[in-house]
């Protein structure tokens, strides 16, 4: 993969600029060139990939290790090879995430209130968030899990109350735009480099590709998703997923051919394409072209 960092001068430059924390990089990796081609990577395979993003073999290893600790990841080794899977703990989390990345739900229109003595004494799941001892509210998003208590479902009446002042305040909408706008800034050059004449070799397109996605799901994670009307005027998300989109679908092919080439597994390389990376790329373009 030494290939790619030659061609990191090309005007994609703060998309790779910093080093990323090793274990959530490799949780990235696993998440989307990994689990959907059967889940099981070669440990060289990995390091020469992480080597390109600035983590160091040691830095590698010790991080794989962290995850088989945490119980995130499952080593198997086969001759004096190592092979690490995600666990059967960590899938749930995984699929759940693939599901905000590549087929995320819409954007909710009202909201939850739950109203319970019990709450007190409660530590409440994102996105709940408490506004009393007594209750608490969330986004009617078709993932929020219920609490205990009276459940409702509420509608704000405009011109009643500053919505955006209280969800600012209560969700933390600042950090959650900062992280999107990061993502922006460090990315927004991708399109008008797969808009040029060059095209990218398939080892910077991974690369570049592996970023964007490690990048998004972090912004994309904070995100609380409250209906758009309680979120400001500028907020960033959309322009973040519009990027994300874009960038993924035109980053795709060459990155998935250098996938079938180099990373291996017990049965030899990974498949460039598979059901479930055709299923994620045909969500992305439906996506892209409505």
């Amino acid at each position: 993969m030494n290939e790619a960092a030659g061609q990191f001068s090309t005007g994609v430059e703060a998309a790779l600029a910093e080093a990323p924390r090793a274990p959530a990089f490799i949780v990235t990796l696993y998440g989307d060139v990994v689990e959907p081609r059967g889940g099981m990577l070669w440990m060289g395979s990995l390091i020469e990939c992480c080597a390109v993003h600035g983590l160091n073999e040691s830095l590698v290893r010790t991080a794989v290790s962290r995850l088989v600790g945490a119980g995130r990841l499952e080593g198997v080794r086969i001759g004096r090879k190592s092979y690490y899977r995600l666990s059967d703990a960590a899938r749930g989390e995984f699929r759940e995430a693939a599901r905000l990345l590549f087929s995320p739900p819409a954007a909710p229109e009202d909201w939850l209130l739950c109203l319970s003595e019990t709450l007190r004494e409660t530590e409440l799941p994102a996105p709940w968030a408490r506004l009393s001892p007594n209750v608490a509210m969330a986004p009617n998003n078709d993932d929020v899990a219920p609490l205990d208590g009276v459940l409702m479902r509420a509608k704000h009446l405009e011109g009643h109350g500053d919505l955006h002042a209280l969800a600012h305040e209560t969700w933390g909408l600042d950090e959650v735009a900062l992280a999107y706008e990061r993502f922006l800034e460090r990315h927004s050059g991708l399109l008008d480099r797969l808009a040029g004449d060059a095209p990218l070799s398939p080892s910077v397109a991974l690369a570049l590709r592996l970023r964007l996605v490690h990048d998004y799901r972090h912004a994309a994670l904070s995100d609380p998703r409250l209906p758009r009307a309680a979120c400001p005027q500028d907020w960033p998300a959309e322009r973040a997923r519009q990027l994300f989109v874009s960038a993924y679908v035109g980053l795709s092919a060459p990155a998935e051919a250098f996938v079938g080439t180099q990373f291996l597994s017990p049965d030899g390389a990974l498949a460039a394409r598979n059901e479930e990376t055709e299923r994620r790329l045909f969500q992305l373009k439906r996506e892209a072209a409505t």
